[in-house]
């Protein structure tokens, strides 16, 4: 745990309880705990939701560096920034697909 907490950045937060932490080394513990088991896919809803756009950035890299480590990253968002670092993206309305591209 201690290492997956230092990858996403939690080093100089080890021993703080949950209580201490801002929302976005909270959402970075969810992360840690996401890939404790090492999956290969990681679902993501909404990550940035409640986030500052500062924080929201710092999720925003994090996920795009673990897809460029090999882990493939689904991601719920209605923020458009985060959407524009994916590869493909799947837009729905009302249930539906109306768009599907690769970007």
């Amino acid at each position: 745990a201690r290492d997956l907490l230092i990858q996403v950045g939690l080093a100089d937060r080890l021993t703080h309880k949950s209580t201490e932490l801002s929302g976005g080394q909270m959402q970075r513990v969810a992360i840690a705990r996401a890939l404790a088991n090492k999956p290969e896919i990681i679902l993501a809803d909404e990550p940035t939701g409640n986030l500052d756009s500062k924080s929201g950035a710092e999720i925003a890299r994090m996920l795009d560096g673990l897809n460029d480590e090999g882990k493939t990253i689904i991601i719920v968002t209605h923020d458009p920034t985060l959407a524009q670092l994916a590869k493909r993206i799947i837009s729905l309305k009302d249930g539906e697909i109306v768009d599907d591209r690769i970007s």
